[in-house]
């Protein structure tokens, strides 16, 4: 690899693709998280019920998980993956103007879905180009890195939100048209400092989504998917967590809040993490991350008022930076190097299928019964996955690269 006189230049041996995939994930998640923080108070100010907001949030997360896989394969068959991360970036940047410039809740939907493509587009080739680009040894830190900068632009965003929204009065479209500047930025990053580390000649003769290929992903990859698909059908739509802030009283300025404070424990958590995960087993890690969501779960549920929700909410942060770097690190270390962009694809596609189930489930039971049932539905699928893990526990170790 061409990477390693890079390998000084981060802390902890990291190359500085990372940190500059890092900053480019931050960058982006600060617009992303401008938006998205007001969005399910704006769709219902629009007319959404609650079960539309969980359909679209489920679906434009499910149609980011779709194009991942495609997007993953082809970055293995060209053998290029920044080219492919760049245009994703550059199509979100570019759709984040619709945002500010829609006049009806279609053209905001439409903003919502086409942003979810540039998602999908850069997702596998980004993940897989930073396994490529770390030292086995370090590729827990590196995921961990990566998740907690994206993270850190996930409370940055929802702060800037709050305070515009208290400058200009609830002023929605001022918000997102300020969220237009960090997605340039974050394109612009990219493209001038990310490389890929493999050669053109790497790029693969055969379709690596052909049966033979797939064949090839290892029975500790697909425990990885079956175990993760369960924990996401838990894991739903952080809207949900905003839609239960406004239901307990909270302003609608200080909605952004809730954000702020899950990404705030997110990010905090996650490089910690990825950093034990090389010296502690990584399936009581994982366990312990399950733990936690069904705890949060259990938590909003059955404790009215913003305290109980806040410490809900602290708890649903803490389970994802325990789990998320951790399960990225775990598919990079099953997959073989030169299908890594399609096992990270196929990996997203299941949790994007999950993640829509479990949100339409969600927005409908919240409907029919109340948030109690939303959050106690949650704990449920949470505490089932975690019986899984804990009963098939060893390929989760045996997944780690040596």
């Amino acid at each position: 690899m061409n990477q390693h006189a890079a390998t000084s230049a981060g802390r902890a041996g990291l190359p500085r693709g990372i940190w500059a995939l890092g900053f480019v994930s931050m960058l982006m998640d600060i617009s992303s998280e401008m938006i998205h923080a007001l969005l399910p108070a704006y769709l219902v100010l629009l007319g959404a019920s609650t079960l539309a907001v969980g359909l679209i949030e489920g679906i434009a997360e499910a149609t980011a998980a779709i194009v991942k896989v495609f997007s993953g394969a082809l970055s293995d068959w060209l053998g290029r993956r920044k080219l492919l991360a760049a245009i994703g970036y550059g199509l979100a940047a570019c759709t984040k103007p619709v945002f500010p410039l829609a006049t009806t809740l279609g053209w905001v939907v439409a903003a919502r879905f086409i942003d979810r493509i540039g998602k999908g587009i850069r997702g596998a080739p980004r993940d897989a180009l930073i396994a490529d680009l770390a030292p086995p040894g370090l590729r827990g830190a590196a995921f961990g890195l990566r998740q907690s900068l994206d993270t850190a632009g996930a409370f940055i965003g929802p702060l800037l939100a709050i305070g515009l929204m208290a400058l200009s009065g609830n002023d929605f479209r001022l918000v997102f048209w300020v969220a237009v500047l960090p997605a340039f930025g974050a394109f612009a990053l990219i493209v001038l400092a990310v490389h890929d580390p493999l050669p053109a000649a790497t790029a693969r003769h055969r379709s690596p989504l052909s049966r033979r290929e797939l064949a090839r992903l290892p029975p500790a990859y697909w425990w990885v998917v079956g175990i993760a698909a369960v924990f996401t059908l838990a894991r739903f739509s952080e809207a949900f967590l905003v839609l239960r802030a406004q239901a307990l009283g909270l302003g609608l300025m200080w909605v952004p809040a809730v954000l702020v404070l899950m990404n705030v424990v997110y990010s905090l958590s996650s490089y910690p993490v990825g950093r034990l995960a090389g010296r502690l087993p990584r399936g009581a890690l994982l366990a312990a991350g399950f733990a936690v969501l069904v705890a949060a779960d259990l938590v909003i549920a059955l404790f009215d008022g913003l305290t109980g929700l806040a410490v809900g909410v602290v708890l649903w942060g803490l389970h994802m930076g325990m789990t998320q770097g951790l399960l990225a690190a775990l598919v990079a270390d099953a997959a073989p190097a030169e299908l890594r962009g399609t096992a990270f694809g196929v990996f997203n596609l299941v949790g994007g299928v999950a993640l829509l189930v479990a949100s339409v489930l969600a927005g409908a039971l919240w409907d029919a019964f109340g948030a109690r049932a939303t959050f106690l539905a949650g704990a449920g699928l949470a505490g089932l996955a975690l019986v899984g893990l804990l009963w098939r526990g060893r390929p989760v170790e045996g997944g780690r690269a040596q």
